[in-house]
């Protein structure tokens, strides 16, 4: 989940003293307009809960313009998905008798899943090792990285479309615990491994490097040609890599080396590209 680009509108000064009742004097005040769809208001709430948790839901409400129940129907939804939680108001932040409100804020995993300038941190890491190390530190972290990744897949031993298959689902398997969101599917006489994230997109845009090791662990492991026909880093929709279900046979005009294949450039609406 990111928040780089919202409806979320964010004012800073004093808050009311009596709206504020038990939050400390001199806090950032957080005003959001309540944005349009369902997935915005759900990123505004997350966002107050991030700056201002614990909050109550009526204080999340009056920030939003929405009623008690709307709020507390994506405050149930977030505390479902293990991103929030809630406690009891103390009692020297109860205003008047009753039962002290409930106050929510987020776990580690609801802050796991906010946007950082990771993006940013690592190019400046990625550029100054290219600087201190030349072009071959940056493949070298790269195969590194994937190596990671891969670590608990073995290389296929034998070439059956059934067993290309099965490997071609471990690796996505292992991409999606990385992060990626990988699946596979059936296309024609051969399978595509889909990646639909990728966490190190804006990264790659200026260091191919990091897909080129991917390509290359896929080759390595399937023991075969694979073609990468899409691309997250060159704006495709997802990342799209091609394995023949039968090993290539090696004709007269191929040479020693395999050409590395190139991104596509044009998109489609699902994961990009199918196999000719």
């Amino acid at each position: 989940m990111e928040f780089r680009h919202t409806d979320v509108v964010k004012t800073v000064g004093l808050r009311n003293a009596k709206a504020e009742s038990g939050r400390r004097q001199g806090a950032r005040a957080v005003v959001v307009s309540a944005p349009a769809g369902e997935g915005h208001t759900r990123e505004a709430v997350v966002k107050l809960l991030l700056e201002e948790g614990p909050i109550t839901a009526t204080a999340i409400g009056e920030r939003l313009g929405l009623s008690p129940a709307g709020v507390r129907r994506h405050l149930e939804a977030l505390i479902e998905s293990g991103e929030a939680w809630a406690t009891r108001s103390a009692k020297w932040q109860q205003q008047g008798r009753g039962r002290p409100a409930k106050q929510y804020q987020l776990t580690s995993t609801g802050r796991g899943r906010l946007g950082h300038a990771y993006d940013d941190l690592a190019g400046a890491a990625m550029r100054q090792l290219r600087e201190i190390g030349g072009d071959q530190a940056i493949t070298d972290f790269a195969r590194k990285r994937v190596g990671a990744i891969v670590a608990g897949v073995d290389r296929l031993d034998r070439h059956t479309p059934a067993e290309t298959e099965a490997k071609a689902e471990e690796l996505a398997d292992a991409f999606s615990e990385a992060g990626f969101a990988a699946s596979t599917r059936k296309v024609g006489a051969g399978v595509q491994i889909c990646q639909h994230h990728c966490p190190v997109s804006h990264v790659a845009e200026e260091f191919p490097e990091l897909c080129a090791a991917e390509l290359e662990a896929f080759r390595e492991i399937l023991g075969t040609h694979v073609q990468r026909l899409a691309t997250i880093a060159n704006g495709d929709c997802a990342c799209t890599t091609h394995v023949p279900l039968m090993p290539v046979q090696p004709t007269q005009s191929n040479t020693a080396e395999t050409p590395v294949a190139q991104p596509a450039t044009t998109s489609t609406d699902d994961s990009g590209r199918s196999a000719e």
